[in-house]
């Protein structure tokens, strides 16, 4: 017999054993998005406003184009999980599992077709 509190078996799990984990993803990446987007939104805009030539040379700089990955990828990831706890919230059965899977591979693709263009502007 396991003598455990009733706190103890419950740390750090959620109905999924995934709960904190996903909580601190969402923290952490909000925190990073707050910290991350105002700044490309700043350089991102200065590029737009100028010509061709300057907005590809500023996008082919290092750090542009590491910031625009970066704001890509946490942004893309944070909108999945949100996403996802939504579906799981509001659908259920086969619909839950398909929309999951749809909203899933729509976020890897977004990564993919951002990743791909901003090698192309980079290069």
């Amino acid at each position: 017999m396991h003598y455990q509190t009733d706190r103890k078996r419950a740390a750090g799990k959620g109905s999924a054993h995934s709960g904190a984990e996903h909580h601190w993803f969402m923290i952490v990446s909000s925190v990073a998005l707050a910290c991350m987007v105002p700044t490309w939104i700043y350089i991102f805009g200065n590029a737009l406003g100028s010509g061709y030539e300057a907005s590809l040379a500023t996008m082919s700089r290092p750090f542009p184009a590491i910031l625009t990955a970066l704001v890509l990828i946490v942004g893309m990831l944070h909108f999945n999980k949100g996403g996802r706890v939504m579906i799981e919230d509001y659908t259920q059965g086969t619909a839950r599992k398909l929309l999951i899977m749809a909203y899933t591979g729509f976020s890897y693709v977004m990564i993919a077709c951002g990743m791909f263009a901003l090698v192309k502007i980079a290069l």
